[in-house]
């Protein structure tokens, strides 16, 4: 996964929502336990103050404890565990408090209810008390009964401790939850990207409507897109024939007035009229097959070897054909993304070169480059330096002015594979010109 990856983003934000749920869940989990165990505290000290106002008397000097509680902790001085009686002025006290007294806040004299308080002990320890008003013959008492909290914190600690293994499973758990989660939902993305790299290839026409219901606006709008695309180079097409046809008379026109011109004894002129008109009707021409290309490259499959045997076929009736020796190694099963009239209008430019130029032999080969599909012609003749490599591709440029022709046959073959979404690749074989032509493979 990429740092611009929308399943790690998604996985980042997940996880860090998982661990801040945990937490709140740990700490709600904390309160709630810490509230239970004091819930128990408080009735344990309920139920002391109930067993010390049970053992409560009356002797010469007035109130007595009779029978305290038998709790150890309330003998060791300072322990945390104390009682106390506040009655008529007087204080009793358990000997842990020893000569130390708990400073209650005052009651209200009509509220006789259990009272919940949080206090600092004789030591400066936190303790949880409990305290209630009572009524013993005619005297007025306050019972206190207090503990020290440094126990309840221990068994939330000890909770804690218990607790965070199965928090850390119960992580783990929805971490690959929240991966697989993440993994289906995105999968329809994937699907989309499939269907985007068909049409690409020209092994779809459109995505289709076989996604999920937030998905599908999406391809409609890009099946939207494509229509339109198609009726616009539908609209290019069309208006490049009419372009064409409108052409076709003045030009005819333009070369009749040549020959009349000529006829007059003025053949330079003549020569030139011919010249601007062919030029003229070479670029009508290259424009309607360029349109052509860009209309049915994309949906089209050829197969090269049949294009090689129909281009050799003809090739081998003219006069520069039938002088070389011709040698073809090409796959059988390949198959390239390419109307097949364009591509033996390309691979026809190319080996009608080659045959022009080539010493005694001329070597045609189609086979697999990578992704691409590899369709060259490579001939024995003089070839050409690598500076002038790339001037060869410009139009009307002729090296060698020995040999007939116009200087097209490469443009026409590059342009034609850049439409096809593919290139030409100039190399020289010394001996002789390898041109290839790389397109993609169906």
């Amino acid at each position: 996964m990429t740092r611009g990856s929308l399943r790690l983003r998604f996985l980042i934000a997940g996880a860090a929502a998982l661990a801040a749920t945990l937490a709140v869940a740990a700490l709600g989990l904390a309160l709630l336990f810490d509230r239970h165990v004091e819930r128990l505290a408080v009735a344990e000290l309920s139920a002391e103050l109930d067993h010390l106002a049970a053992g409560l008397g009356t002797g010469s000097e007035g109130l007595i404890v009779a029978r305290a509680p038998s709790d150890p902790g309330y003998v060791q001085p300072l322990s945390g565990s104390y009682w106390q009686i506040e009655t008529g002025g007087r204080t009793l006290r358990s000997r842990s408090l020893w000569d130390q007294k708990l400073t209650l806040p005052p009651r209200a004299s009509s509220d006789p209810n259990l009272r919940e308080l949080h206090m600092t002990g004789p030591r400066g320890e936190a303790l949880l008390v409990a305290t209630r008003a009572l009524r013993i013959g005619d005297e007025s008492v306050e019972a206190t009964v207090a503990t020290d909290r440094a126990d309840l914190t221990a068994a939330r600690r000890a909770f804690l401790g218990d607790l965070t293994p199965y928090l850390a499973l119960l992580a783990i758990a929805l971490l690959a939850a929240g991966w697989a989660q993440v993994t289906i939902g995105l999968r329809p993305l994937a699907h989309v990207g499939e269907r985007v790299a068909a049409l690409r290839s020209g092994g779809a026409t459109r995505l289709g409507e076989d996604f999920p219901s937030e998905v599908r606006p999406l391809a409609a709008e890009i099946d939207a897109l494509i229509a339109a695309r198609e009726t616009d180079v539908e609209r290019a097409r069309a208006r490049a024939g009419d372009l064409a046809h409108a052409l076709k008379t003045p030009l005819q026109a333009l070369i009749g007035e040549a020959a009349r011109v000529r006829a007059a004894g003025a053949a330079s002129a003549a020569t030139g009229i011919e010249d601007v008109a062919s030029a003229i009707d070479r670029h009508v021409q290259r424009e309607l097959a360029r349109a052509r290309v860009a209309g049915a490259a994309r949906a089209a499959v050829a197969d090269p070897g049949a294009v090689i045997a129909g281009v050799l076929s003809v090739l081998k009736r003219t006069p520069e054909g039938r002088r070389v020796a011709w040698e073809v190694r090409a796959e059988a099963a390949l198959r390239v993304r390419i109307d097949p009239t364009d591509l033996i209008e390309a691979l026809g430019a190319l080996a009608e070169n080659a045959a022009r130029h080539a010493a005694t032999r001329v070597t045609l080969m189609a086979g697999r480059r990578g992704a691409l599909a590899a369709i060259g012609v490579r001939d024995d003749g003089p070839g050409a330096a690598p500076e002038a490599l790339e001037r060869m591709r410009a139009r009307g440029v002729r090296l060698d002015a020995r040999f007939p022709g116009q200087g097209l046959g490469l443009a026409i073959a590059g342009e034609i594979a850049e439409a096809a979404g593919g290139s030409l690749e100039l190399a020289d074989a010394a001996p002789g010109l390898e041109a290839t032509l790389l397109l993609p493979a169906a």
